[in-house]
């Protein structure tokens, strides 16, 4: 089956010239990329605070809805792996929204995929809770396992993320006036919050999904500025953003004054300077979201010529781009836009971007030139972090690190990939505590290993256990 894929890109034409609009790919690829509030009265929460995590980090993790097919990483992975217990969030990518303004679930290549959703069985091997699926339960698939995941870990919030860098599209024409915003955030929240789906072939209905999300992700790639090829975008985009997450906080309120519990919005949030300017009122929307998670990621990837970090901590005093991205840049570009700190969560990548062809010019491969990318598993230039650690572990390549700048990169005198590894959490952990951020954000969860050895590693790093 092809699979649709998310590709989040931090650089813009405006910001740096050498990157390129990154093509769509499908084929099991892993949709590399890429994703605070007024409270309901007296529910006792204050903007940015977590609720169930005892270091008062936010972890969060992404799952990906296609990762179950070429991947095989179902939800039963997050609990085997050890990943459940750590993380405080698990985003589930991605909710589409039609041409019609409405969050919508159906079988429709690349638009929809309620089989993956709430239809597919589970037998008991692959369960969460080792009991299989029954033809007459009205709620079965990721969604199903999602409430399994959480009956074992009372403490995980589970949201739905909307759009994705492919499912954007519609968004800008669903945000544009009070009444289009109303309608599509009723649209989510009745059916996700709500968990009232429609009914397809016998699975679903009304309530089947109920008390199974926690709240919503608004991950709108991009407002005020390009995203995937067919996405609209405007100018008004930047004010109708706020407005979108004021009304989503409208009405989880108002439905949580119902239920008596709070939901959680949040938002992925871009690195460039120029894309937070287009589409962003960096002191205003955190009124509304509980949080935000910022890319800290495909900074530079096989799109470009020349080989570079992805996502390195600081900016690399050689590199040959002027004024670089780095996650340090990221935060700091939104902190000095007037957004808190408590409420920004710091995006890590569980995969790496590589190029081939590359000499190594006296720095083990770093800032060369190349031919393309580095052939892979899923998608040429993109490999998950269990497949990297196997090459690094297999004596054809050699691990090099910028320990000052914090990234790492493999090379075997051919092939450069730079990624990130339990050393790099380690470092980044470190900082997210120092500047005292809200946590760390991670995607996605299907590029760690069996063990969960990253979240693990990004565990450690927030909490010290």
């Amino acid at each position: 089956m092809r699979r649709r894929t998310l590709v989040r890109t931090a650089a813009t034409a405006a910001t740096l010239a050498l990157v390129a609009v990154l093509p769509a790919v499908t084929g099991g690829s892993t949709a590399q990329a890429h994703a605070g509030h007024r409270p309901p009265a007296g529910s006792g929460h204050s903007p940015g605070h977590d609720y169930g995590h005892t270091s008062g980090y936010k972890s969060v993790g992404y799952f990906t809805q296609w990762g179950i097919y070429g991947r095989n990483y179902q939800v039963k992975n997050v609990q085997t792996s050890g990943a459940a217990a750590k993380l405080t969030h698990l985003n589930y990518a991605f909710a589409n929204v039609g041409a019609d303004g409405k969050c919508f679930e159906a079988n429709v290549a690349g638009e929809a995929d309620a089989w993956a959703d709430y239809q597919h069985p589970v037998d008991a091997a692959g369960s969460v809770d080792g009991t299989a699926d029954t033809a007459d339960q009205p709620l079965a698939g990721n969604f199903n396992q999602l409430r399994e995941l959480k009956a074992k870990n009372p403490k995980l919030k589970v949201l739905i993320s909307i759009g994705g860098w492919s499912w954007s599209t519609h968004l800008s024409d669903a945000a544009r006036t009070p009444a289009s915003r109303k309608a599509l955030v009723s649209s989510c929240i009745d059916m996700f919050v709500k968990g009232n789906l429609p009914l397809l072939d016998g699975k679903g209905g009304p309530g089947s999904a109920a008390g199974l999300f926690d709240g919503v992700d608004i991950d709108w790639e991009w407002p005020g500025s390009s995203g995937d090829t067919d996405t609209v975008y405007r100018p008004e985009d930047k004010r109708n953003f706020t407005a979108l997450a004021a009304e989503f906080r409208k009405q989880l309120d108002a439905y949580g004054r119902q239920t008596h519990k709070h939901y959680d919005l949040s938002a992925f949030l871009p690195a460039a300077p120029a894309k937070i300017d287009a589409g962003f009122e960096a002191k205003k929307i955190f009124k509304y979201l509980d949080f935000g998670t910022v890319q800290g990621y495909d900074f530079h990837g096989p799109y470009e010529a020349t080989t570079n970090q992805q996502s390195a901590l600081r900016a690399p005093r050689t590199s040959p781009v002027p004024n670089d991205f780095s996650d340090t840049q990221a935060i700091g570009d939104w902190l000095k836009r007037g957004a808190p700190a408590k409420q920004l969560v710091l995006g890590l990548p569980f995969y790496g971007q590589g190029w081939t062809g590359v000499p190594d010019g006296g720095t083990a491969g770093l800032f060369q030139s190349s031919t393309g990318p580095a052939p892979a598993t899923w998608q040429a230039g993109n490999e998950d972090y269990h497949a990297l650690k196997a090459l690094a572990a297999s004596g054809t390549y050699t691990v090099h690190r910028d320990v000052r700048d914090g990234f790492a990169w493999l090379y075997d005198g051919t092939n450069f990939w730079t990624y990130d590894d339990p050393q790099v959490l380690a470092a980044k952990t470190a900082y997210i505590r120092s500047a005292h951020l809200g946590g760390a954000m991670m995607w996605s969860l299907d590029g760690d290993t069996s063990d969960g050895e990253l979240v693990a590693a990004v565990h450690r790093g927030l909490t010290g256990r």
